[in-house]
């Protein structure tokens, strides 16, 4: 009998923000995958294992996936993922694949997922707390209130337009080109925070643009009110 294939959201940085639901997952799953070349070196894996050190003896599978931009390579790359997990499920063993944040929410699982499910082999989500909803409340500012919509984008993808007046935004991989982000902030949005690196043990918090460093790095959040 085929395994399962689990993702796992391990929050975003803080250990303490996982989940006692995807701890347990983490105990009974036979192999611990993540996206990299070592497991160990993965900064999900690194998360995971201080509030679950039993990890430590567990199978290990790293799943290579590149950092990159050109999708029809990002597509083979999760191909040769699947490939990899469904060649362990047929093996029978259960698979816990460890992502950052939720697994939901522009996470790597998700390609692989939907190839393995395709396969017709069983698959789970386990939800983990959101890298915006932890860093909405490291800033102490609500991300939504009364009838406020809010709008999850990758920043990236928004340089080319103004922000919509109306609700309130996040902004998600803002780094690599903060400074145009910067710009469209000061004509479209008032309150405006950033954490980098949420949860993590160089995290920095700034609570306005002018704080916001041109050069900060890949893991930055801007919550645009």
């Amino acid at each position: 009998m085929a395994g399962t294939l689990y993702g796992i959201g391990v929050g975003p940085g803080d250990p303490d923000y996982l989940t006692l639901k995807a701890i347990k997952c983490m105990e009974k799953v036979d192999i611990i995958a993540a996206p990299g070349t070592v497991v160990e070196e993965t900064t999900a894996y690194k998360i995971a294992v201080q509030a679950a050190p039993f990890i430590e003896e567990k199978e290990k599978a790293p799943i290579f996936m590149p950092m990159i931009m050109d999708r029809a390579k990002m597509e083979d790359a999760h191909r040769d993922g699947a490939a990899a997990v469904i060649k362990l499920l047929e093996e029978g063993k259960d698979v816990g694949f460890l992502t950052l944040g939720d697994t939901t929410i522009y996470s790597t699982f998700s390609y692989i997922e939907k190839i393995v499910k395709a396969g017709g082999y069983n698959t789970v989500y386990i939800s983990g707390i959101p890298s915006f909803c932890a860093a909405a409340a490291e800033v102490g500012v609500p991300l939504c209130e009364w009838t406020e919509p809010l709008h999850v984008i990758p920043a990236v993808h928004k340089l080319d337009e103004k922000l919509p007046p109306d609700g309130n935004y996040v902004l998600m991989k803002s780094g690599s080109k903060m400074a145009q982000v910067k710009e469209i902030l000061r004509e479209s949005r008032d309150n405006v925070s950033m954490v980098e690196n949420c949860g993590m043990p160089d995290q920095k918090v700034y609570h306005s643009i002018d704080e916001i460093p041109d050069d900060a790095g890949y893991f930055s959040l801007i919550i645009a009110k």
